[in-house]
């Protein structure tokens, strides 16, 4: 089914053109008016006559013998041997056909076809001699006219069974435009519409065969595969095609491919076989012939090598000689692609009427007198010289085909007989159409039609390429732009019976759609021959699963590749990702890496443990303040808390309670009206509550010196108004800078994306850093001096003072805002915040504890000494 060279070809089509022009007629003189045959080919065959003929070209005999020419002696004739029951049985499904439609009154009715039948003996040559003689006829003598008017011998040809003797007839005949419509014919050379104009097949081609091969491929996720082709055009042609096909379709790799030797080369089936032995590929497609294939079972067999899914092309699918129980348990639950089976009603029972009688040939020999005399072997009256005679007794014609057990008469599984039974009715149907033509309407010049009595084969092709119909059995026949039956294929299984027996079931069909290749399968029916009874893996590499990608190995094919994990914050959501995509910036991968999950988000919370302790400890800190503003407002004549100047003392412990209430601030998602509050109640908060220990400390500097002769205009620059004016002063300028910081740049939430890659910190961002080092350095400022006059004033009489209390409170203070810088700056996230809220509450206790803890003590712990002469009597013992 190969194609031979090109030039081979031409080459032979040149010569023999030039040998049947001048062998096959000679011209007679009378002005070239006829021509005379000169010499008769003795072709093998079968005629009937009728309105119109079709002609056949078929397999009878499988091979022939060429007898030596010499420039002496007569041409012989070819001697054709070994009688093609399959082939016979191709030729009578023609007959069959062509009787059922003389009997069909809708199809071509009050016209009868004919039919010239020729076989090709398997050899090139003689095919092509059959076809110039459906072309040209056999008549003795033929007048020629100037309008070459008249019915060509035949109307169209149904055959070849070749690729090869295809392409040779139809480049010739294709001339001539004369349709030939082959039943088994694959290569897809056959589809090129400029070389071969004329041709149709109502078999797939071999391109179709190949992409049919990968649906199945695609369908068991088969992506790793070896692939054996016979050593000709046909094996090597798919072979391309397969590697191409595979290639686009993106449906697997070939692991190894082989070619399969025409002769008897034990050292290459043993090299073919450890190769497939060697290599981690489980299926194996063969497209060769059933000697390649049993030549290359018997190495299998002997070197016992199992565990194989086979795929079998169209060519071998059906080949009983393979079905043996030597090969089926390697051969068993083979998959393999089979023309489309068909039933043709009543064929049986025509098949099993046949008859010499029925069937008499003008020329040459009759295809059924050598059926006959190969089935009974007997032999008839001595055949023309050239044809192989049978032995044995004379054939009476009163032997009984039904009591002959022949596989000529098995029709559960017609395919190419299908084929040629859809041919010819193809060719019907294009000229029942043809002759349906209604003058004056017609496709041709002039809106002419075609007529019976000016029949040209063109016209013939028009209708073809036109034609459509619907068989007995169901299946729709049409012709693409290329001349090819719209394509299906039955997916065959190979099954081992325990008798011994093979059986080849149907569990599936493959067909041409709108949307490509069309596969369905009965996985149910299948079997397979695996412990398991599973189909098998049959892959380079694991497929890599979500969350991973595909790492090609060097060296290898797309197949073979390594899994790579995807890098954080990227995700590969699908099987064989070949690359791993960014998840957006406020997502993230998950830990399996096959999905972008919202970022987690960060920020010091009052639902976790950190937050709900800092927020009680705020809170606590502010009850603390209350209770002791509250028994200081309780108290607040008694000489304790009249002596240390007892309104500054109040508005100290507001401060306070402000401080340990703005920490509050800075816990809880950020916000923009919390972003510009917190800093700036912070800022002013803590602004007055060190003012207030300024002045506090200031006062008792002044009544220190106004104690001293001399030294009394000193107080009135402290008295209860320049007091109060001096804190609001100090808070005046925080306040101002507060607002010309939120004013010029104000703090806001922010989402930090630069801290984590796997989570989004929401904080808040000062905006201008020189305003919030302002904020800080004024706070720094007053408490520096704050502690520096403290210290000055440690060692004044306690009557006087508490100065020692302020220095030890504001060293505390100093401490931990000195250490709160580095921590803070080298804090992330909310930890920096957490830092921030500590600083405060830290220092807001130790200005608390310090200032009011032993006051606190000496009210509720020790009245006796809250007393004007206890204080007194403490500050004449200490004097």
């Amino acid at each position: 089914m190969g194609l031979f060279i090109d030039i081979f070809l031409i080459i032979s089509f040149n010569v023999t053109l030039l040998l049947f022009s001048s062998f096959f007629f000679t011209v007679s003189s009378s002005l070239s008016s006829s021509c005379t045959l000169r010499k008769k080919f003795f072709l093998n065959g079968l005629h009937k006559a009728g309105d119109v003929n079709l002609g056949g070209l078929f397999e009878v005999h499988y091979t022939s013998v060429f007898p030596e020419w010499t420039f002496t002696s007569e041409p012989r004739q070819p001697t054709c041997t070994g009688f093609d029951t399959q082939g016979f049985r191709h030729a009578m499904t023609m007959v069959f056909a062509v009787e059922e439609i003389n009997r069909n009154s809708y199809l071509l009715p009050n016209i009868t076809l004919g039919y010239s039948l020729y076989d090709n003996c398997g050899a090139l040559v003689i095919g092509f001699r059959a076809a110039l003689v459906l072309a040209s006829g056999q008549e003795e003598q033929f007048l020629l006219q100037e309008n070459c008017s008249g019915t060509p011998p035949v109307t169209g040809i149904v055959g070849d069974s070749y690729s090869t003797f295809s392409i040779a007839t139809s480049d010739v005949l294709g001339l001539f435009r004369l349709p030939m419509v082959s039943h088994f014919a694959t290569c897809s050379c056959l589809s090129n519409r400029q070389r071969f104009p004329s041709f149709f097949r109502t078999i797939p081609s071999d391109a179709f065969q190949v992409r049919a091969m990968i649906q199945i491929l695609k369908h068991f996720n088969w992506t790793w595969v070896g692939l054996l082709v016979s050593d000709d055009d046909y094996g090597l042609h798919v072979a391309r095609s397969f590697q191409s096909d595979l290639a686009q379709s993106g449906g697997g790799c070939l692991a190894y491919i082989e070619v399969l030797p025409w002769g008897n080369d034990p050292a290459a089936l043993r090299n073919i076989v450890y190769v497939m032995k060697k290599s981690t590929a489980q299926v194996v497609m063969v497209f060769g012939h059933e000697i390649h294939i049993y030549r290359l079972m018997e190495e299998v067999v002997r070197q016992k090598m199992t565990g194989l899914q086979w795929i079998a092309s169209e060519a071998w699918t059906s080949v009983d000689v393979l079905q043996t129980p030597e090969f089926m348990p390697y051969l068993g639950g083979t998959l393999g692609i089979a023309i489309r089976r068909g039933e043709i009603k009543g064929f049986k029972d025509f098949l099993l009427r046949i008859h010499p009688d029925q069937y008499h040939n003008s020329y040459g020999n009759s295809i059924v007198n050598q059926f006959w005399e190969d089935i009974f072997q007997c032999r008839f009256a001595p055949s023309p010289a050239g044809w192989v005679e049978a032995g044995g007794a004379l054939c009476t014609g009163q032997e009984n085909l039904h009591n002959v057990e022949s596989e000529l008469f098995d029709v559960s599984n017609l395919r190419p007989e299908y084929n040629v039974y859809k041919a010819v009715y193809a060719l019907a149907y294009a000229l029942h159409d043809m002759l349906q033509c209604e003058p004056g309407r017609g496709p041709f010049s002039g809106h002419s039609c075609g007529s019976l009595e000016r029949l040209e084969p063109w016209q013939l092709v028009y209708y073809l390429d036109r034609v459509n119909f619907t068989t007995s059995f169901g299946d729709e026949v049409s012709f693409d732009e290329n001349g090819d039956v719209l394509p299906i294929y039955d997916v065959m299984n190979w099954l081992g019976l325990p008798d011994g027996t093979t059986k080849i079931q149907n569990v599936g069909e493959v067909k041409e759609s709108a949307e490509g290749e069309e596969l369905t399968l009965h996985e149910d029916r299948i079997f397979w021959n695996f412990e398991t009874k599973q189909p098998p893996q049959s892959i380079c590499s694991e497929s890599c699963l979500p969350g991973t990608r595909m790492a090609r190995k060097k060296g290898q094919p797309v197949c073979c590749f390594d899994c790579i994990p995807c890098s954080e914050g990227k995700i590969s959501n699908k099987t064989d990702s070949m690359e791993c995509t960014s998840c957006p910036e406020d997502f993230w991968s998950n830990t399996e890496r096959d999905q972008c999950v919202p970022k987690k988000t960060e920020f010091l919370s009052y639902h976790e443990p950190l937050g709900i302790c800092l927020t009680t400890v705020s809170l606590l800190g502010t009850f603390i303040c209350a209770v002791v503003l509250g028994i200081f407002i309780y108290h607040r004549n008694t000489p304790m808390v009249r002596a240390n100047n007892s309104e500054l003392s109040f508005l100290l412990l507001v401060s306070l309670k402000l401080c340990f209430l703005c920490s509050l601030l800075f816990i809880g998602r950020p916000q923009l009206w919390t972003c510009q509050l917190r800093h700036a109640a912070f800022g002013i908060s803590f602004v007055l509550c060190v003012s207030c220990i300024l002045v506090k400390t200031m006062v008792v500097l002044a009544v220190f010196k106004a104690s001293k002769p001399g030294g009394g205009a000193t107080l009135k620059w402290f008295g209860a108004v320049q007091q109060r004016g001096t804190v609001m002063v100090l808070t005046s300028v925080q306040a101002a800078i507060c607002t010309v910081w939120l004013v010029s740049s104000s703090p806001a939430p922010h989402k930090n994306t630069q801290y984590y890659n796997d989570k989004i910190v929401y904080e808040c961002v000062v905006g201008s850093t020189v305003g919030f080092a302002v904020l800080l350095g004024y706070i720094g400022l007053l408490a520096t001096l704050s502690f520096l006059l403290a210290f000055l004033a440690r060692n004044l009489p306690d009557n006087f003072n508490e100065a020692k209390l302020i220095t030890f409170s504001m060293l505390i203070f100093c401490a931990v805002w000195v250490a709160f810088v580095p921590a803070y700056v080298n804090s992330p996230g909310k930890y920096a915040d957490a830092v921030e809220v500590f600083a405060i509450l830290a220092s807001s206790f130790g200005l608390l504890v310090a200032l009011f803890g032993p006051k606190c003590y000496i009210i509720l712990i020790r009245p006796e000494r809250n007393t004007k002469k206890a204080i007194m009597g403490r500050a004449t013992s200490k004097t």
